[in-house]
């Protein structure tokens, strides 16, 4: 029998834990033909229907997220009109919810396994090689959290909570299941939440339970030695045990070689023994994802969430000023009880940790999730298509959750990708980041903010903060200018519009290029301040920029 385990990822880069996981399971069942294919969202239905039929498989199984549902489904009615005969299967967070629903609307799926799949995903993959065909209903009874047709009924087998011996999943790395070669590799030592947060599905999953160390260090010492160059890992709280936390972080700086680390963390529950610890992390090795959500303890309760914000903004300064860390923070727009100005405090409070990045993104009220109750008692609308983004609710208009992605995106582009350092520090001199990125996200109104060059870039940046007094203007451009050349070299005739008018004060002292062999090595300027030293000096300044070729 031929199994194909799919998914369509947001990106490129992205690869599957979860097909892997669930393959190594299946490993050795006899008449069995396993493939794994991942692709992406962003190619041609038409075109990944073509791959899929290309491998004939009897059974498709597809992992299902709110980023790839709706068009997983429609690749999956498209199978079926295609090969009646052809099994489909879905599994994940977004099949995991609403389940009658689901196969009621798309009569094109035959299973749906709820929750933690691996040992159930065995069962039943075991039973269709053994039948060669959908098995019969009879058979399927026994396999909790699955749910199949039998005729024309929608029925499950028993609905069972408890939990699997981590252990027990044979490791997809060892077994060679895992592309390592794409730039980003998911593992996990854990799953589950210590915190009840409405917003996320974690919260659902109950007691945190944990590989053993023995097979955690396997598998990393596995992906160190190839070695992988970026492995994200996917524990909703890795530090929830500190004990345990130290010592895999002592393990990987002690046999680690050239790979980064990512790792999303509750920083309000790191000790001194582990900042002591993360001092020793060579820069550009560690990078912690930190879900801040709101600077306000009142919000934060109001969805569940626990936290000490004042313990948690003290350690991420810590970690800022003391540790090569990379930081990133993230906010959600959206919880009860903040309003639009709620929101930009939470920002501010959240920039004056100077971060590496910040993340900003209006709440998702996911299926499944205690939100979803809290969203029905308090007013909310939010979009009842995939990812379920909140459209308006009692703090916040639809015009101000416009507003708020607008924030984001502008983050993302001049904040978080750096390249604005000096021009942002010049801003900040005379107004908040937040009040800053709110007045360019008023500015940019419906601007596209996507595929832009490098020259673009800049040259928006200045449309969108400058603020129409000459002298202030001036100095924003000339901040502005550093940054860019830094990032870019000027060319003769096609400077940034922001400082065309003073080409007549720059220099190329490696000639204007001729033809298409000449190319600049050097660009002079003379800038209203030196900024390469802090405090900047308000003093003219000659800087010689060189690029490589």
């Amino acid at each position: 029998m031929k199994l194909l385990l799919t998914t369509l990822h947001a990106k490129y880069s992205h690869a599957s834990l979860a097909l892997p996981c669930l393959a190594a399971g299946c490993s050795g069942i006899p008449g069995l033909n396993m493939t794994i294919r991942e692709y992406t969202v962003n190619e041609p239905r038409e075109q990944l229907l073509r791959l899929i039929m290309a491998e004939a498989p009897a059974l498709v199984a597809f992992s299902c997220y709110i980023w790839n549902i709706e068009k997983t489904l429609r690749i999956a009615a498209d199978i079926k009109g295609i090969a009646p005969e052809t099994m489909i299967l879905l599994g994940g967070p977004e099949a995991s919810f609403g389940v009658f629903e689901l196969m009621h609307d798309n009569p094109a799926i035959d299973f749906v396994i709820k929750g933690e799949g691996e040992a159930v995903f065995t069962r039943l993959v075991r039973l269709v090689a053994d039948c060669g065909a959908c098995p019969d209903g009879s058979l399927l009874y026994e396999l909790p959290n699955l749910f199949f047709r039998n005729g024309t009924d929608i029925v499950s087998g028993p609905l069972d909570r408890s939990h699997l011996e981590l252990d027990s999943i044979p490791s997809p790395f060892q077994a060679g299941l895992v592309d390592l070669s794409r730039p980003l590799v998911y593992y996990e030592t854990s799953r589950g939440c210590p915190f009840s947060c409405a917003f996320c599905l974690s919260s659902l999953e109950g007691q945190v339970r944990s590989f053993s160390m023995p097979r955690i260090e396997e598998d990393l010492r596995f992906l160190m030695e190839r070695p992988v160059p970026r492995i994200k890992l996917v524990d909703r709280t890795f530090n929830y045990d500190i004990k345990r936390a130290l010592q895999i972080w002592r393990f990987i700086l002690a046999h680690n070689r050239v790979s980064h680390f990512h790792f999303e963390i509750a920083a309000d529950l790191l000790t001194d023994e582990a900042i002591e610890l993360l001092r020793q992390v060579p820069d550009k090795t560690f990078r912690f994802e930190i879900g801040v959500q709101s600077a306000s303890s009142d919000v934060l309760a109001s969805a569940g969430r626990t936290s000490d914000l004042g313990r948690l903004f003290s350690i991420i300064r810590r970690l800022r000023a003391e540790t090569s860390v990379e930081l990133h923070l993230d906010l959600v727009a959206g919880l009860p009880g903040e309003d639009y100005a709620g929101f930009l405090s939470s920002l501010q409070a959240v920039a004056s940790l100077n971060p590496h990045e910040i993340q900003v993104e209006p709440l998702k009220v996911l299926k499944g999730s205690p939100m979803r109750e809290i969203a029905n008692r308090n007013d909310y609308r939010f979009s009842n298509s995939p990812p379920y983004t909140v459209l308006r609710n009692p703090w916040l208009s639809y015009g101000d959750i416009c507003r708020i992605e607008t924030v984001g995106r502008l983050l993302d582009l001049f904040y978080n990708h750096g390249g604005f350092v000096t021009a942002l520090a010049e801003r900040s001199h005379h107004e908040q980041l937040a009040l800053l990125f709110d007045r360019m996200a008023v500015e940019a109104g419906d601007t596209p903010l996507t595929a832009l060059t490098t020259l673009r870039r800049y040259e928006l940046f200045y449309r969108l903060a400058r603020t129409g007094d000459s002298a202030t203007d001036e100095l924003l451009a000339d901040a502005l200018l550093y940054d860019f050349c830094g990032t870019e070299m000027p060319r003769p005739g096609k400077l940034p519009e922001f400082v065309a008018q003073r080409e007549a004060e720059f220099s190329w002292p490696g000639g204007k290029e001729e033809g298409h062999s000449g190319r600049v090595r050097r660009f002079r300027c003379t800038f209203r301040r030196d900024y390469r030293v802090q405090p900047w000096r308000d003093q003219l300044t000659d800087v010689v920029f060189n690029y490589s070729r």
